[in-house]
């Protein structure tokens, strides 16, 4: 069985032949060409034969384009850093959007010809040359409120959604024309699927009702132009109290990628009760739990995961958001070979 056998037996609620495994190994597959972080990000050519080696080495069940969450607002014209050992991130120092009125400034851009977005679309170009045939290659989106604030950064984000919330939807309106274009250009590559990573819908962040005013129209819109042309919507958010509902509600995805618990849910048990059969459920392994223990720690928590959610299928065992950054691939084995071996039906 393949790996896009296997992926697909498990959407759709079936038992494969083990429960599918996907660490979010994107930016550690960098050591298997020996380049350093900016460069892995920058160079689309080197970032894919990362990816893939990456994939080869571990067996992995999925490819996820993740980069970095700068990938976006970059091509809006945000200043970027680009460290060598870590992801990419908006010059704090330097928004692109300095004051209120600028939100009205914000205006759709073309993906395909911009800088980072077109070199994201060749990224997944080349993965699903290489892989898509035997693996599920998921192309990652940030959604449009987690761009506005890396243009106009949370604090003051939340500011202005209290002071002018008209203004703060005219560019958010304007980020989802240039999404709608993005992923319309990434499903023309074959991807299997589009992820979305919806960072504000969470507890830890905002109300539910919040965001449903807020995000919930212009995902909704994504979400259903994706499902038009028969790709998979996939939700990641690593919150505390992600709003599994809200989101379901408005986008109606075939997976969600999460770290903690839902809002309405007391236990990863009811997370499976009560979600386990509206969408498949991807998670959960912490990455700083990754960072600190050993092979057998990891093997443990593998299997009581897989012990929680494998009945029926629609799990997939993976770290909770992306595998720590500077880390070894040595409990990214672990998990992998747990999910083989425990992990069978």
């Amino acid at each position: 069985m393949t790996s896009l056998e296997r992926v697909q037996l498990t959407i759709q609620h079936q038992e494969a032949d083990y429960v599918p495994v996907y660490p979010l190994i994107n930016s550690i597959s960098r050591i298997y060409t020996g380049i350093d972080y900016a460069t892995w990000t920058q160079n689309t050519v080197l970032c894919a034969q990362s990816i893939i080696k990456a994939t080869e080495e571990l067996d992995v069940d999925v490819i996820c384009s993740l980069v970095d969450l700068s990938v976006e607002a970059a091509d809006f014209g945000q200043q970027i850093i680009y460290p060598k050992d870590k992801a990419a991130y908006p010059d704090p120092n330097n928004r692109l959007i300095k004051a209120l009125a600028e939100y009205r400034n914000i205006e759709p851009v073309n993906p395909r010809k911009t800088l980072r977005m077109s070199e994201h679309i060749k990224l997944c170009q080349m993965l699903m040359d290489a892989k898509g045939k035997t693996k599920p290659v998921i192309a990652f989106v940030f959604a449009p409120l987690g761009i506005l604030s890396m243009l106009r950064g949370p604090q003051d984000l939340f500011m202005d959604i209290l002071d002018d919330p008209d203004s703060v939807h005219l560019a958010l309106e304007a980020i989802t024309e240039t999404l709608f274009e993005y992923i319309t250009a990434l499903m023309e590559t074959g991807v299997h699927g589009i992820m979305f990573d919806t960072l504000y819908a969470s507890q830890s962040i905002m109300s539910k009702q919040m965001w449903d005013v807020l995000e919930g129209p212009y995902v909704e819109k994504l979400a259903k132009h994706v499902h038009k042309n028969n790709c998979m919507v996939m939700i990641h958010n690593c919150g505390n109290g992600i709003y599994f509902d809200a989101q379901i509600a408005r986008m109606k995805p075939e997976a969600i990628s999460f770290l903690h618990l839902p809002d309405d849910c007391n236990s990863f048990a009811e997370v499976k009760e009560k979600y386990g059969k509206q969408t498949t459920l991807i998670g959960h392994v912490p990455p700083s739990f990754i960072l600190s223990a050993n092979e057998q720690e990891v093997e443990e928590e593998c299997k009581k995961q897989i012990d929680t959610f494998k009945k029926g299928g629609g799990f997939i065992l993976a770290t909770g958001c992306e595998y720590p950054a500077n880390a070894q691939d040595t409990n990214a084995r672990a998990m992998v070979r747990t999910a083989k071996t425990y992990g069978k039906y």
